[in-house]
């Protein structure tokens, strides 16, 4: 397994990276599951009054899925711990969602193909951004999946929305967390039954 931890306006030291190394590489060794990569982002937040500034995003690429975790800490090691157990909850829902179904005859990239964006993290506007205003523009490839693939991918990436290109239809679908649970679709008018 492939561990690349990296920082943001801090310093890496060997002692965090050996934390990383120990805690988060012990998450993902526990589920055996090959190939897979581990790209570790560690940052502070500037804001003073935040008693969590501490920061772990950590982004797992198994069997084709992307699995995006971030955590805050009072500090950096508290943050690591916390993210290493986010993953191995992550993961033991994408071995029961995906992999489980692979052993039924589908492929883990055909359960929850991976969104091809340059940069998963760039999808989130951070909480500063001023409203109104349009502050990022992002281009994706639409995957071909069905409505049970994109809701595994939602959850797997933990973002309130997923973009995707029906497999049956071709037209692109929505789907959303509800703020009173649940999840919904959005579709094209025209894609609409017709009774």
């Amino acid at each position: 397994m492939d561990i690349k931890v990296s920082g943001r306006k801090t310093t890496v030291t060997d002692a965090l990276r050996a934390h990383v190394d120990e805690k988060i590489g012990e998450a993902c060794k526990v589920f055996d599951i090959e190939p897979m990569t581990v790209d570790v982002v560690l940052r502070y937040e500037k804001n003073p009054s935040n008693p969590n500034p501490a920061i772990v995003e950590a982004t797992v690429r198994a069997r084709g899925s992307v699995i995006r975790v971030a955590e805050h800490g009072a500090d950096m090691y508290a943050a690591i711990d916390l993210a290493a157990d986010k993953v191995t909850r992550q993961l033991r829902k994408f071995k029961t969602k995906v992999v489980d179904k692979r052993q039924q005859g589908l492929s883990a990239a055909e359960v929850a193909p991976v969104p091809r964006v340059t940069d998963l993290a760039d999808l989130l506007i951070p909480e500063d951004e001023e409203d109104g205003q349009l502050v990022r523009e992002k281009y994706i490839d639409l995957t071909p999946m069905t409505e049970e693939q994109a809701l595994v991918q939602i959850d797997l990436l933990g973002h309130d929305f997923y973009v995707f290109e029906d497999a049956v239809t071709g037209l692109t679908n929505v789907v959303y967390h509800r703020k009173n649970g649940g999840y919904g679709i959005i579709k094209p008018k025209y894609e609409a039954p017709t009774e």
